[in-house]
C-alpha cells in the first residue's frame, strides 16, 4: 500500500492522503512545506509557512486559497485532517496526546471560517489503544480536564493504562461541534509493514498526511 486515501465524502476540490512505509519517493506534492512541530497548540496559516525563512513552530496549518496544501508529518501521534463541506478551506493537525490535552483540536477548529457543524474530518493513521500504555499522570490530566475522557482510558496489569488517542480526539471534536468524522481505524504501532511507528522502533522516519485545494 503506498497511500491511504481518506474515505470521506469531501468536495471534488479537496485532495488528501497519508503517505506508508512502501510508498516511492516523488509522489508527495512538491509544493508541500512542513511544520517544525513541537506538541503545542498554535495554528497558522499556509501563506504564514510559505514566507518563513525557516519552518515555523506550529502544530497545525489552515488553507483557503486554490493552490494550498496544508500537511503534517506523523509516527504513532494522530494526523486530523479538515475540510469544509463546500470546499472552502482546509488544516491538517498534529495529535500528539500533549496537543490533544493542551487544545490542538479546538484551536484548530477555531482557526476555521466554518462552522463547526459543515466541518468534515479525517483522523489518520496513529497508534491504537492497545498498543499505546501511558502513566498514570496522562489519565489524570485527561480526567481532570473533562471527567468524560475516562471512557477512553482502559487500566492494565502493569497498573498504567491504555490510551484511546483516536477517541480522546473524537471527544474533543464532538464538544466543538463536529459530527462528520470518519477514519481512525489504524495501529501505526502493530502495522509494521504499513507504518513507521516511534515508539515500536525509535526512527526518525514519518509518514506525512496532507490535504490539499485543487
Amino acid at each position: 500500500m503506498s497511500m491511504i486515501t481518506p474515505d470521506w465524502p469531501a468536495p471534488p476540490n479537496v485532495v488528501a492522503g497519508t503517505t506508508t512505509k512502501t510508498m516511492p519517493d516523488g509522489v508527495l506534492p512538491r509544493e508541500l512545506q512542513y511544520l517544525n512541530q513541537v506538541h503545542g497548540t498554535t495554528v497558522v496559516p499556509i501563506a504564514q509557512v510559505r514566507e518563513a525563512a525557516a519552518p515555523v513552530d506550529a502544530d497545525a496549518v489552515t488553507g483557503n486559497r486554490p493552490g494550498d496544501h496544508c500537511a503534517v508529518r506523523t509516527a504513532d501521534c494522530l494526523p486530523i485532517l479538515f475540510c469544509a463541506r463546500d470546499g472552502s478551506e482546509i488544516a491538517a493537525a498534529h495529535g500528539g496526546w500533549r496537543g490533544v490535552l493542551a487544545g490542538i483540536v479546538e484551536n484548530t477548529v477555531d482557526a476555521l471560517a466554518t462552522d463547526a457543524a459543515d466541518l468534515l474530518v479525517w483522523l489518520g493513521p496513529a497508534i491504537s489503544q492497545k498498543a499505546f500504555e501511558v502513566g498514570a499522570e496522562v489519565h489524570q490530566a485527561f480526567v481532570a480536564g473533562d471527567p468524560v475522557a475516562a471512557a477512553c482510558f482502559a487500566p492494565n496489569e502493569r497498573g498504567r493504562w491504555q490510551a484511546d488517542l483516536y477517541g480522546l480526539a473524537r471527544q474533543r471534536l464532538h464538544k466543538c461541534g463536529v459530527r462528520a468524522i470518519y477514519g481512525g481505524n489504524w495501529c501505526t504501532f502493530t502495522d509494521a509493514a504499513t507504518f513507521w511507528s516511534y515508539r515500536r522502533d525509535a526512527t526518525a522516519a514519518r509518514m506525512v498526511s496532507f490535504i490539499h485545494l485543487k
